[in-house]
This record gives C-alpha cells, structure tokens and sequence, in this order.
C-alpha cells in the first residue's frame, strides 16, 4: 500500500467519524493526516479525483438523499445536519446533484450514490462504503451464502433447544398454504421468472406490472425469461465483479420506501426462488415428469466444468 492510499484511508476514516463536526475544516484534516494543507488538498484530489471539501459536501449530499427518502424529518432539519445555513442552499446544492428538488426526491427517490471516480459513497445507515482492495470473484457470492446457511442452522438449533424429544421426531406436515396464495405450475412458474423481472424493474427505478403474472402463457413466460433472466444475471455478474454485493440501492415503490443491499437481494431471490422450484418439481414428479430429479445444482455445476 503507498503512503497516498494510506493518506487518502486515513482521511476517509475522519469523515467517517466526524460527518456531523460540521466545524471540521480542512486545516485540521491536512494537520491529522501531518502535512500542509497545500500537500495534503493536492494528495487527496490526485488520489480521490476530488478534494477534500467536495468529498465531504458529496457525501453529505448522499446521506441527506438516503434520509430525504427514507426518514420523516423535514427538509430543513435535513439541511443542517447536511451543514447547510438555510433550505435555499441546500435545494440549490441538492438539485445540482440530483437533478431535481428535495421534495421531489422524497416522492419518488431513486440512486443515492453520486458519480465519483474514488467510488466511496455513504452506506447507511450511518457509515461509509469503501470499495474493495482486492478484485471480487463469483466466490464472494458463494461464501456470502455459505455464511448465512451456517448462521441459520445454528439459530435453529438454539430455537429447538426448547423442544422435548416428542416434539422434535414429531412428523412435519406441510400446510397448503406457503409463501404463495393458490400456487399452480403455472403460478409458480411466473412468479420466478416475476422475482428476476421485479427486481430488474426495481434497480433501474420503474414500477413492476404484476398483471403480466395473471395466467401467463408458456409462450409468455419463454420471452419473458429471455429478458428478465438475462438481464437480471448481468447484473449479478456486475455486483460480484465490481465488489458491489454490500452497496445499497433505493426501491422508491414499496410503501414505505425501502432501502436493500445487492447481497441481500440475490439472497432474497435464490431463497424464495429454492422453495417455489421444489414445489414445481414435486408437482411435474406427480404428473409423470421426472427427468429433472430434484434440481441438485451439483450435477449441473459438474456438468459446466
């Protein structure tokens, strides 16, 4: 690591811990940081592509769009935990950023991340994101998994530790209803290519139209799936590639507003997704269709090696 990159982490460190020290000048961060303020201002700008004060203002801006649309304050509150005087400069500073103003943002939000080449960027709820050392790979996705499942089991196992012997070999009977009303091959069908095609729909900001799930067609479900399918693994591929599965993005169309991670949501969608694919095999089993088995992914990664 050269000593820039240090300077440059050390400086993200003290945004981090004083983004309400709204006295915090530059002066003291070149003085943190053991150098002039002229070395310091050019070290910061040649490694960030920014300098210090546009750094700050910007992240304030993030985290002032991310409580603009998930919180219940007002406007001005916003503005001056921002560190702005008056609700003038900061719509005037917002609407620069954002394209529109704070009011308007509140109703229908969208990315909180402003364009920057150092891709460091507020994470809330009060932190900062600092991108990855290292280059991610598809593992991260795999251990991120792996982390929740062994996380999972133990809660389970604690949650069983007040069962008797009886209750724990007590057979499981499986209710008709689960995550899905009425679920049918056909239902369950479309609503997995719907969990790819909403969330889809999702980062770029539009509203889903559930009505395409109403007796959807296979023909229907074929194109769909060439679309949504696609595009929702590109983007799979790019969070994992870019390190990204710990950033966070707005769905301004749930009630209230929603904030998720990437991570969260590929988990989201696998889980949910896990559960409906076995119900559509046991019901193709119970009609004679049996070539699929149970879906065990290891036979079809042994088979793409």
């Amino acid at each position: 690591m050269t000593s820039s990159t240090d300077t440059f982490l050390g400086f993200v460190d003290q945004v981090a811990s004083r983004l309400d020290d709204h006295q915090l000048r530059g002066a003291d961060l070149a003085a943190g940081a053991f150098l002039s303020r002229y070395h310091f201002d050019r070290l910061i700008r040649a490694t960030a592509g920014e300098a210090p004060n546009q750094f700050r203002r910007r992240i304030l801006l993030e985290r002032a769009a991310y409580r603009v649309a998930t919180g219940t304050d007002g406007i001005l509150e916003i503005a001056v935990q921002a560190g702005y005087s008056s609700n003038e400069a900061f719509t005037r500073a917002f609407r620069r950023a954002y394209g529109v103003a704070p009011s308007v943002w509140r109703d229908t939000p969208g990315q909180i991340q402003l364009p920057t080449q150092n891709d460091v960027h507020f994470h809330p709820p009060g932190g900062l994101r600092v991108p990855a050392r290292a280059e991610g790979t598809e593992m991260n996705l795999v251990i991120r998994m792996v982390e929740h499942h062994v996380w999972l089991v133990g809660e389970l196992i604690g949650s069983a530790e007040s069962l008797d012997d009886e209750e724990l070999d007590a057979p499981i009977v499986l209710p008709f209803e689960g995550i899905d009303d009425d679920p049918t091959v056909r239902s369950l069908l479309s609503r997995l290519i719907g969990q790819m095609d909403m969330w889809n729909s999702v980062i770029a900001g539009r509203a889903y139209d559930w009505s395409v799930e109403d007796r959807e067609s296979i023909t229907s479900m074929r194109s769909r799936l060439d679309r949504a399918g696609r595009g929702f693994l590109d983007e799979v591929h790019r969070v994992v590639e870019e390190a990204r599965l710990d950033e966070t993005f707005i769905d301004a169309h749930s009630e209230p507003v929603e904030v998720f991670t990437y991570g969260g949501l590929i988990a989201h969608v696998l889980t949910f997704a896990a559960h409906r694919r076995l119900l559509v095999l046991g019901a193709l089993e119970s009609f004679g269709v049996t070539s699929l088995g149970y879906g065990d992914p290891r036979k079809w990664v042994a088979e793409a090696v």
